[in-house]
């Protein structure tokens, strides 16, 4: 593996993984369906549908 010519500043490094990190937490965002905000890739326990299909079958109480 080569060196590197130069130093990463401590700047530099610290803006790049405070960047990685924000990447990689979850956000939320609306379900197509029924609006409610839910995780993404995750079921929405409102409605039932993920991606535009009915997965779960959601029984009135």
């Amino acid at each position: 593996m080569a060196t590197p010519k130069y130093k990463t500043s401590k700047a530099s490094a610290a803006s790049r993984k405070a960047a990685n990190m924000r990447l990689a937490t979850p956000t939320l965002s609306r379900c197509g369906t029924c609006g409610n905000m839910v995780l993404p890739h995750r079921v929405c326990p409102k409605c039932g549908f993920y991606r535009g299909v009915q997965v779960v079958e959601l029984q009135d109480k």
